[in-house]
């Protein structure tokens, strides 16, 4: 195992206790390995890796150094932030509707539905887009496939989690600013990809008929040469240091924290989520708590009435995702063991 702790006593046994199961999942062969790390306002903190980085075709330790691809992360920690930025700025309005950015969207039906969809509406996905959809499989030229996506017209159905929302939000920011997702500043700490042998593994492949290490696991993302719903890479360390930018007011201006703290529906804020039955950060979480998960085995939690937050990051996906990794029981457990009184 590889750690580094630099807390009080409290977070320490907070800490050791959270990352049993962890240290289970591994030993159990459910994951290859992961990274646990807390940081809290008032008590320091605590980071810990344990298991392989990769175990196909080789084998290479989960070290604290470890880039992920942080998948659906990059929703919260690159995509949110930046389209509230230019929200507070004036530059967009929440409200209006995408074509303020995208005129061309659907640009051959002017009552399309999907022309009356508003910038807030994909942050907090209350649109009715569908919840996935194998962009990758319709060609392979990164503009072909961004004109397809805003002229195909959309199946219609009830709100649900869908990629589109911030593909879309991705377009705009895009638009906005003159350069590609991949050329914009992906943050302190972060990038749009790795060196892959300091990277954790995730899939082997079958449509890039490869292990994938340093280079984006999501197909849409990989075809679209850099979307806004998933691409960002980023150690244990540069996550918690976004969230702690959030937690003591440095990392975005109050206004944006806000926003992002603000519910849009039963489970959803702006570009979060927050707790509701059976979700992800477990039972415990106070009612300030905002959290995310990604489909590579990431995930960030952060609880502003606690003061603090904690990321656990797994290759859950290595060398397949077609197992039973048990993540869902794992992030829960973890949550409460951090929080339980």
């Amino acid at each position: 195992m590889d750690d580094q702790i630099g807390a009080d006593a409290e977070l320490r046994d907070t800490f050791d206790r959270a990352f049993v199961p962890l240290e289970n999942a591994v030993a159990d062969g459910r994951i290859p390995g992961g990274v646990l790390g807390i940081v809290d306002l008032k008590r320091g903190r605590a980071t810990r890796a344990i298991g392989s980085a990769q175990i196909v075709p080789a084998a290479r330790p989960m070290e604290l150094e470890t880039w992920f691809d942080l998948a659906s992360l990059t929703k919260v920690i690159f995509t949110t932030p930046r389209i509230l930025e230019l929200a507070e700025q004036g530059t967009i309005d929440l409200d209006a509707p995408l074509t303020t950015a995208l005129p061309d969207l659907r640009q051959y039906n002017a009552d399309a539905w999907e022309r009356k969809v508003t910038f807030r509406q994909c942050l907090g996905h209350q649109t009715p887009f569908p919840a996935v959809e194998p962009i990758y499989t319709y060609g392979s030229d990164p503009e072909l496939l961004r004109a397809f996506v805003l002229q195909r017209e959309w199946r219609h159905g009830p709100p649900v989690y869908s990629d589109i929302n911030f593909i879309l939000l991705g377009f705009a920011l895009e638009r906005l600013t003159g350069k590609g997702i991949r050329d914009l500043d992906p943050g302190q700490g972060f990038a749009f990809s790795a060196k892959p042998d300091i990277s954790a593994a995730t899939e082997n492949c079958t449509w890039r008929q490869r292990v994938l290490s340093g280079e984006v696991h999501d197909e849409n993302c990989a075809a679209l040469q850099g979307s806004a719903h998933a691409g960002l890479f980023g150690t244990v360390n540069s996550v918690l240091d976004f969230a702690e930018g959030l937690l003591d007011g440095t990392g975005a201006s109050k206004h944006s924290i806000a926003v992002m703290r603000t519910p849009l529906s039963d489970k959803r804020t702006h570009g979060w989520e927050h707790p509701y039955q059976n979700w992800s950060g477990g039972h415990a979480c106070s009612p300030g708590t905002i959290g995310h998960t990604g489909f590579t085995g990431t995930g960030l939690w952060i609880d502003f009435h606690r003061g603090h937050a904690w990321t656990l990051l797994t290759n859950r996906v290595h060398p397949t995702r077609h197992a039973d990794s048990g993540i869902v029981q794992l992030r829960q457990t973890v949550g409460d063991l951090i929080n339980q009184p």
